[in-house]
């Protein structure tokens, strides 16, 4: 064998060393030459739905016709034969606001939001209107789990039924999703509320999502806030909370039936971009954030939104 032909032999054997212990680093070796697919991940999202079952009479002048279980069902029934990989959530207030509550206590909320196939929710004030025991009766009708992390739920029957997070794997995409609660006090009275302590929901948000991503290394992180958005004094708010925060991604808001048209973007601590969405009240929108995920990489583009409005307009 000449010089030039052991060269080429040695070579070749370097080379091919090389990519099987290359290989050997990966899951699987048909990854370093197969074309990387896109991961999409649809995030559905409502708030402060407050029991609003049917859609708005004709006569409700610019709500008109808008709203109603059925066309949201239907809605989101035709995204999912669109998307593969959905979360569907509510940022709490599901309860209160018409006669089906005050007859049905809460019960035909829970059983038409497991229809719908949500996935998880946190809860608002409201939700205690019928105080703990309210929320324990009708639990058994929810299909979906329920977060919040910054109220101790120790004493309370409360204290096995609702999780501080959640977390999902959406095509190999790690998600966290944790909820936030505003202060009970003064929105709702005492005995409804009973023992459930109240902590502060910054301290409690970055605890969490750094577990999120240091401990459980989740891709996207959600906070499910029925903080509300923004005011006009220091009240703790879904704005406060961002440009307050580490890890957050997304905060989907609740409390002060905020119509976004599109999610408001705040800076946090790290001058990271976090997004805060919410789409108003009593079921009129569906909110829709759609991020992309490139699979090696776990790292998503620019994610886009949109308001969909459900009633006549979907039919």
């Amino acid at each position: 064998m000449d010089e030039l032909q052991l060269f080429n032999r040695r070579n070749f054997i370097k080379t091919s060393a090389s990519v099987i212990a290359f290989a050997a680093l990966t899951n699987s070796p048909l990854q370093l030459f197969a074309k990387e697919e896109l991961v999409k991940i649809t995030i559905l999202h409502t708030n402060d739905w407050h029991s609003r079952i049917e859609p708005f009479a004709k006569d409700s002048g610019k709500d008109a016709g808008l709203g109603g279980a059925a066309a949201r069902a239907a809605l989101i029934k035709k995204i999912r034969t669109e998307e593969k990989n959905i979360l569907l959530l509510d940022a709490g207030d599901i309860f209160q606001g018409t006669p089906y509550f005050n007859f049905f206590e809460g019960e035909l909320e829970y059983k038409l939001m497991s229809e719908m196939g949500y996935d998880l929710a946190t809860l608002g004030n409201h939700d205690f209107d019928n105080g703990i025991e309210g929320i324990i009766n009708q639990l058994r009708y929810a299909k979906f789990e329920f977060v919040n992390c910054n109220y101790d739920f120790s004493n309370t029957l409360l204290s096995d039924k609702v999780k501080p997070y959640k977390l999902y794997n959406k095509g190999g995409i790690k998600i966290g999703v944790f909820g936030i609660g505003i202060e009970l006090k003064g929105l709702v009275p005492d005995e409804l509320y009973g023992n459930i302590k109240y902590n502060d929901p910054i301290a409690a948000a970055n605890k969490i999502a750094e577990e999120l991503k240091l401990k459980h290394h989740c891709d996207l992180i959600i906070c499910l806030s029925h903080l509300g958005y923004k005011y006009q004094d220091d009240k703790v708010s879904d704005i406060t909370l961002s440009r307050n925060s580490k890890y957050i991604d997304l905060i989907i808001g609740g409390h002060t039936h905020t119509f976004l048209k599109t999610p408001d973007k705040q800076k946090n601590m790290e001058g990271k971009e976090v997004l805060i969405n919410q789409v108003g009240w009593a079921g009129i929108n569906l909110g829709r954030i759609d991020y992309t995920f490139e699979p090696l990489k776990n790292k998503a583009s620019q994610p886009t939104a949109s308001v969909l409005k459900i009633g006549e307009v979907n039919s």
